[in-house]
């Protein structure tokens, strides 16, 4: 049996997404074989992110700067301004590369049944961002959930006033997905979302 230590930096990993009890226990055998090679670098990697983590004070990312390293970019198109549920949708949408301009994270999403009400997301920064002027477009990349949607529909409804151009994420068929895999919702919203050829 392993120290009370070692039992304790188990329980820690296994609190990890995507890793459970048994993978938790690999992952801190691994690193106590490799302790010079593997477990003290991250130790150190650790340590220097949990000195300098900061949330954005513009955009709500999290970075070791502020503001964060996205909205420091002087090459990002500023008249573009695309709003995300959480910090992992910023980080995905970044990692494709595809959009130029500046993001928003709204910390949540509303949820009537988990008590997430607009006032505890940051909508009214979204809309003090959008008040100060200079955005053309808001990009609403909400998760295709129905919180998700009851979001993008509530932001719409408060930028109703602007003069910016409202846009949303498309959903549908996902690129090599295969009709029997797919799920009715996703069907359904292909369906409805469908566009003439050539």
């Amino acid at each position: 049996m392993a120290s009370p230590e070692i039992e304790a930096l188990s329980q820690a990993l296994a609190r990890l997404p995507g890793l459970g009890p048994r993978s938790a226990r690999r992952a801190v055998l691994y690193l106590l074989k490799r302790r010079e090679s593997a477990l003290g670098p991250l130790l150190e990697a650790l340590d220097r992110v949990n000195e300098r983590l900061s949330t954005c004070s513009v955009c709500g990312n999290v970075d070791t700067v502020n503001p964060c390293a996205i909205c420091a970019d002087p090459r990002r198109d500023d008249r573009a301004l695309c709003v995300v549920e959480d910090v992992p949708d910023l980080w995905a949408l970044e990692k494709s590369r595809l959009f130029p301009g500046r993001f928003h994270v709204l910390g949540g999403r509303l949820s009537a049944l988990d008590g997430v009400r607009p006032e505890d997301l940051g909508i009214d920064s979204l809309v003090a961002r959008i008040a100060a002027g200079g955005i053309d477009e808001v990009v609403l990349a909400m998760n295709a959930t129905l919180e998700g949607q009851t979001t993008a529909h509530y932001i719409a409804e408060r930028l109703e006033g602007y003069p910016v151009r409202l846009t949303q994420l498309a959903h549908g068929l996902p690129v090599g997905g295969e009709l029997d895999y797919l799920d009715e919702g996703t069907l359904a919203q292909a369906l409805r979302a469908r566009r003439p050829i050539g």
